[in-house]
């Protein structure tokens, strides 16, 4: 043991002694052999995968002691797009032909003591190059200790500063020092990074602590020779992954694999000489981005003449997508977007003033500016505006897009600012509103990019909260505040401060709303500080003296700013003691839910909420709606790391019966990020502060007199102040403030005239008078809905990207025509109700929308070289055809609507998703190669091959592909749909959400016409009045069961029903015998469960008795068919009177839907409607017009009195086969108001008792879960009876008697209360005055 000791003391000895800094002697030239490989896909052989590949000789000279020479000779790039490992690399001959000058080109270096410094080239060298050279110059960065052999560090590299851990070990035998480095991709102190896209999510850090979307590393391996004044590397490898899935990574993931060789060939004595060209300082050994940023990876374009491309495209667009969308019109669309983005502004301007007088081109362009993202268009759109080519709306339009899509940098910034001050835009409060927000967006996405980003940049906007303040400019103030909410700049917290209740006297003065908005200002902050808003949001929720929506408010801050659980508890015990009843019900509501959540970066607050919820008081839980609340649900899928939530906040006022506010908002998870999708909130401060200005307020009142007293304020609107707004509302995209608008007064008072002015009728003239003339419209409407991309250096040099991009293309035709007769007088506004009565008016309709949407997710290399990349592409396409005809003749009280047949195309949907790799080069555009990743031929069976074919390979197995076509013809209208769909996956692979996804679906839709005659047309018409009778096609009868041919169909029915009830006992006695053993144990375990249950329900239940003018009659008794047989034998007498009341008196109205075909066959079904007024009975009929059909479905029901209603509906052969009896009916059970509904029935269909009987099966278990009493019981096989009562009017008591059991919960609270008095009254009346202030307000001018 001790001679290892020593041999090993030794050896370190010797090891400390060696000089372990690269050596590059002055007199000499380094010849080494590089190969790079970088190369996407999944892991698993046998599937497809796409790279690169680049070889060359490098020679190393120096020039003087710290500054070197490195040139490439003899390189050759290869591309790949194939099944790995079987297919080749392909040369990329022409591309390297293309790059060889650029490549061959020395570069110069500064290199001390292992450490690359400075890089020079000359201009020639594109950036793309140099960063290959920078991969070569990566693998000689070493920081060689030589007093430690195991260390780890933060080292400079290509891809930026990051934790990196080194093994510096000796072979004595070969005197080889061998050194191992690796590389934490994912811990660094300065990554280089671009992200396009996210600048509005949030990462999730909590998402990615157990499971992982995104994992990078990389190793490095060098062998070094000892030499005379250091060491000679004699080898170096590296490898790096970079694998990436959209859900948690161990179910499967992509890859992208970079591999690179150094090795020593020899010494030459020929120095590397350097152009003859000025050598510029261009960085560092960091990686420099290039035109990949502009450059989309979802298609390569050789852009020699942008303008005429530009053109090119727009005018594609415009020609194929007219009356019908193009199938590739989305990428078409994109690939706009691409080229305007390297257009300069001189271009831009071209383009526009050639076609900003044509109105198609216009929309595209228009369309198409706002998502290039470029600062060029931002300055494009604000010239165009202010020298008055663009009108308001397309302003907006663009504008909001375009702030939201551009690089956030200063200058942009600054343009932004100089367009909100700018005179034009400041005398329009809307536009003001729209750059203002925007300005906020643009500083929250430059401080995202630049974390150190200065205060400066919101010096403009606290000057105007100053100001404001100084002015006492109300609408100023929540401005700015909204614009620094979205910003979200901790800087901003002082100027919030001042405005927030409580903590300054200044802001008490200030209304509500700027008070809510000053709290509302602090969440995007909250995000990035949550230590400095947590004390500031406790404090105003804790503070008594402040308005309780303030408060709540705050409450809603505080718990986005996820407090501790120190802070949630102090929290629940200061609401032991609060007075207002609001706040604790919104604050307990608030902490309940939260106790739910399940999503990681709420896990906290959920737990504290745990805490919290055990100190506050459980009758909390007993408010009611009409105390506000706060509700947050959740779903979150660790597994798939997927998740989404939802919020919603409602505060209420006791004085009134509106709330005054709603908040709703929308949370995603996806890949370890978070982002809040959409938030909509509504304000009515205005109208609360009126109606507190009201009677309504007056606590000492019931809440129907106040309701009473709002209406009655509600419809003095004009006494109302100008200089607030009676209502607001707002819209929030991912977290940022877009829109927002206020309801005042003003608006109101200019929107009346405009509503009962002239000019609605001027409008109405017009588009009268346009449809008779005949409508025709094209439309097209592009969107970018997505553009997500993370653009990262590898370790050869060569930038890789994950991208999502989404693009939708909408078109539609329409064409309307109009026949109006007799035709309407010019002025239209002199036109009487009874000439409208006389008027028959016929219109045609033809549409033809259609929807193209492309969707592609990108994992690869993207260079303006080259792309390889492994893709997901979806695409969807829809065409919807239809022609309707409607005519509507008011005298005769006829209207109808034809469906009139169209072309079809050949697939109405048509839905694909497919996983491919992809290589392409800019050499040959056209020339890509695309080869799925799940191959279509699979080795499905066991192949054999020779040994120089694939050595030692195991032959790849594939499950086959799934193909099927369903088809379906809908009778009478005589069309079939059919689905194809087609499948082909990875999961033979492994069986998860990945590898189910990886491969190729699709499926279609189709619609033809089925076999049989042709349609012409289908039809609904609807017949009122006295000619209802006439327009039946079919008369309509009901057989009389007294008359003998009654008696016989009678007699032949049941013969049928009794054979069908035989068979039908016979295959469910065998069903019971097979089944038998389980339900026994079923039943068996079902009555333990429910005795626990069981109470005596059926020995205290009150009988039910009825309402009259003396409250309610003595009871009936406890025999409950005594009463329900009363009410039958009424009804029944009603029905003896006449079975049809069609035979005495025409119909009300009919409705007739039918389909007319070529043969003139009747089909389709009509429905008659009788009423008998004495009676107070009502009969629907509905029956087939085929002929020798008579199935009907007959409803008949009757009012027998003003507490009950009866009605039979059955249907059937002559409405004799089926037919179910509802009675409902209210009175008193106990003491209290109640109401009952039965149901009765003879005989059902036997789908109905097959799925009522499994369904009794689950009854049970669901009652002891909702808190349902049980009892087994002996109740009617064939009846169902429901009560309900109410003990007082905020709870219910409901007894239900089913087949077998009866259910029973009592005191279950009700979220309103219901306005029944003990006696049936309602406890709520309207009086005159509300029921005419519509009549006042028309009247008034």
């Amino acid at each position: 043991m001790r001679v290892v000791v020593l041999a090993l003391a030794i050896a370190l000895v010797a090891s400390q002694q060696i000089n372990l800094v690269p050596e590059f002697a002055l007199d000499k030239t380094y010849v080494y052999k590089y190969e790079a490989l970088l190369l996407g896909g999944l892991p698993q052989e046998g599937l497809a995968r796409a790279g690169i590949k680049i070889s060359s000789k490098v020679h190393l000279s120096a020039v003087t002691e710290n500054t070197f020479l490195m040139k490439l000779m003899d390189p050759l790039l290869h591309e790949y797009a194939g099944i790995w490992p079987k297919d080749p690399f392909v040369p990329a001959t022409k591309l390297t032909s293309a790059l060889a000058a650029q490549l061959q080109i020395p570069i110069k270096f500064e290199y001390a003591n292992g450490v690359v410094g400075k890089v020079f080239a000359p201009s020639g060298v594109s950036p793309t190059v140099l960063n290959l050279h920078r991969g070569i110059l990566n693998i000689l960065q070493l920081n060689l200790k030589k007093t430690q052999n195991i260390y780890e560090l933060q080292e400079a590299g290509a891809q930026g500063v990051c934790r990196t851990h080194y093994v510096i070990s000796e072979d004595p035998k070969a005197n080889h020092i061998i050194v191992t480095k690796s590389k934490d991709l994912s811990h660094c102190q300065e990554r280089i990074i671009k992200d396009i896209g996210l600048a509005y999510t949030e990462k999730c850090a909590e998402c990615t602590e157990r499971v992982k979307s995104l994992i990078e590393t990389a190793s490095y391996n060098y062998i070094m020779k000892p030499a005379a004044a250091g060491v000679l590397i004699a080898e170096a490898t590296v490898e790096e992954v970079h694998q990436f899935s959209p859900f948690n990574e161990i179910h499967g993931a992509a890859q992208m694999e970079a591999k690179q060789s150094l090795t020593f060939v020899e010494i030459e004595k020929t120095p590397v000489v350097p152009i003859k060209a000025d050598y510029l300082a261009r960085g560092s050994l960091q990686y420099e981005f290039s035109t990949e940023i502009l450059q989309t990876p979802i298609q390569l374009l050789k852009i020699s003449d942008a303008p005429a491309q530009i053109i090119e495209v727009l005018q594609h667009l415009v020609a194929n997508n007219v009356a019908m969308v193009h199938d590739d019109a989305p990428l078409k669309f994109v690939q706009l977007i691409q080229l305007l983005r390297v257009a300069t502004l001189e271009n831009i301007e071209a383009i526009w003033n050639q076609f900003k007088d044509k109105p198609v081109y216009r929309r595209w362009l228009l369309d198409a500016l706002p998502a290039v993202g470029t600062p060029v268009i931002v300055k494009f759109i604000k010239e165009k505006f202010l020298s008055g080519e663009l009108t308001i709306p397309e302003f907006i339009q663009a504008l909001v897009v375009a702030l939201q899509m551009v690089t956030a940098d200063l200058d942009t910034i600054q343009m932004t600012a100089s367009l909100a001050m700018h005179e034009k835009i400041a005398t329009i409060p809307a536009l003001r509103e729209v750059v203002m927000l925007g300005y906020g967006s643009m500083i929250a996405k430059h401080c995202v990019a630049v974390p150190t980003c200065p205060a400066e940049l919101l010096r403009p906007i606290h000057d105007i909260v100053a100001e404001a303040i100084s002015k006492n400019d109300i609408p100023q103030i929540t401005l700015a505040l909204k614009v620094l909410g979205n910003a979200g700049h901790p800087a901003s917290l002082k100027p919030i401060m001042k405005l927030l209740p409580g903590l300054r006297t200044a802001a008490t003065s200030l209304p509500l709303r700027v008070q809510v908005e000053a709290i509302l200002a602090l969440r995007n902050i909250a995000k990035k500080e949550p230590k400095l808003i947590q004390p500031v949001a406790l404090q105003l929720v804790l503070d008594r003296a402040l308005h309780p929506e303030v408060r709540m408010v705050a409450c809603i801050v505080l718990f986005e700013a996820k407090p501790s659980v120190a802070l949630v508890s102090s929290l629940a015990g200061a609401l032991k003691t609060e007075t207002n009843m609001h706040v604790a019900s919104f604050a307990y509501s608030h902490i309940k839910s939260l106790t739910r959540i399940t999503a990681p970066d709420m896990a906290s607050v959920a737990g504290a909420a745990n805490v919290a919820i055990k100190l506050m008081s459980r009758k909390l839980d007993r408010l009611s709606f009409r105390f506000s609340r706060a509700l947050q649900l959740d779903f979150y899928h660790t597994p798939l790391m997927i998740g989404a939530a939802g919020s919603a906040y409602m505060i209420n006022d006791a004085a009134t019966i509106l709330p005054r506010a709603v908040v709703a908002k929308a949370r995603a998870y996806l890949a370890g990020a978070a982002a809040d999708v959409l938030e909509i909130g509504v304000r009515t401060e205005g109208i609360q502060e009126a109606l507190l200005q009201s009677p309504a307020a007056d606590e000492s009142v019931d809440r129907i007199t106040k309701i009473k007293r709002t209406l009655r304020a509600l419809t003095n609107w004009k006494a109302l102040p100008t200089n607030q707004p009676l209502a607001s509302a707002y819209v929030k995209l991912l977290g940022q403030e877009v829109a927002y608008f206020n309801i005042d007064k003003t608006i109101i008072e200019e929107a009346i005239p405009i509503v009962t002015g002239p000019k609605p009728r001027e409008m109405l003239k017009a588009v009268l008078k346009a449809l008779q003339e005949g409508i025709a419209i094209q439309y097209a409407k592009p969107l970018l809905a997505s553009e997500v991309r993370r653009i990262l250096p590898t370790a050869v040099g060569v930038p890789m990207e994950f991208s999502l991009y989404t693009a939708a293309v909408a078109a539609a035709s329409l064409n309307v025509q109009a026949t109006i007769t007799p035709p309407l007088p010019e002025a239209i506004e002199t036109m009487t109700l009874e000439q409208l009565k006389k008027t028959d008016v016929q219109l045609q309709v033809e549409a033809r929308p259609s929807v193209a949407l492309q969707t592609f997710a990108v994992m690869g290399v993207n260079t303006a070289f080259i792309q390889a990349a492994v893709m997901a592409r979806g695409k969807i396409r829809t065409i919807v055809p239809g022609k309707v005809s409607a005519r509507a003749d008011i005298l005769k009280g006829n209207y109808k609507v034809e469906a009139l047949p169209v072309e079809l195309p050949e697939h109405v949907a048509d839905v694909s998703f497919e996983t491919v790799a992809v290589v392409r080069n800019i050499e040959e555009p056209t020339a890509e190669r695309i080869v799925p990743l799940v191959p279509e031929v699979a080795m499905q069976n066991a192949q054999t091959y020779s040994s120089s074919e694939i050595p030692d390979e195991t032959p790849v197995r594939s499950a086959a592909p799934f193909h099927k076509t369903l088809c379906l013809a809908v009778p009478y209208i005589e069309i079939k749909g059919c689905i194809e769909v087609h499948s082909h996956n990875a999961a033979f692979v492994r069986n998860t959400p990945f590898f189910n996804i990886i491969g190729q679906h699709s499926a279609r839709a189709a619609l033809t016409r089925a076999e049989g005659p042709a349609v012409e047309r289908l039809e609904l018409e609807v017949q009122v009045g006295p000619r209802a009778a006439e327009r039946l096609l079919k008369q309509i009868s009901l057989i009389d069961e007294e008359t003998p041919e009654g008696k016989a169909f009678l007699l032949k029915l049941r013969e049928i029903l009794e054979t069908e009830d035989k068979n039908r006992h016979v295959s469910s006695e065998s069903s019971s015998r097979s089944s038998s053993s389980s339900s026994r144990i079923i039943s068996s375990s079902s009555s333990s469960m429910s005795s626990s249950r069981v109470t005596e329900t059926a020995t205290i239940m009150e009988p039910f008795r009825k309402f009259h003018k003396d409250r309610y009659l003595a009871a009936h008794g406890t025999s409950k068919a005594v009463s329900s047989g009363s009410a039958a034998s009424s009804f029944e007498a009603i029905q003896k009177q006449g079975k049809f009341l069609g035979n005495a008196s025409p119909p009300v109205f009919a409705v007739i839907a039918r389909a007319v075909r070529v043969d003139h066959k009747l089909l389709g079904y009509q429905l008659a409607a009788y009423f008998d007024k004495p009676t107070a009975r009502v009969q629907l009929v509905i029956s087939s017009i085929a002929e020798n059909d008579n199935l009907k479905i007959c409803a008949d029901g009757a009012l027998l009195s003003k507490h009950k209603v009866s009605a039979k509906v059955a249907w059937g052969q002559e409405c004799q086969q089926y037919a179910v009896i509802a009675k409902a009916e209210a009175g008193v059970l106990g003491e209290f108001p109640a109401a009952r509904l039965e149901l009765e029935w003879e005989r059902l269909p036997v789908i109905v008792t097959t799925y009522a009987k499994k369904l009794s099966k689950h009854i049970p278990m669901a009652a002891l879960q909702t808190g349902f009493r049980l009892e087994r019981a002996t109740n009617s096989e064939k009846e169902i009876d429901l009560t309900a009562a109410l003990p007082n009017q905020r709870s219910l008591n409901v007894i239900a008697r089913i087949p077998e059991m009866t259910l029973s919960r009592m005191d279950i609270p009700l979220p309103v209360t219901v306005p029944i008095n003990p006696d049936g009254t309602l406890s709520i009346h309207i009086d005159d005055d509300i029921l005419s202030w519509i009549q006042k307000h028309i009247k008034e001018e």
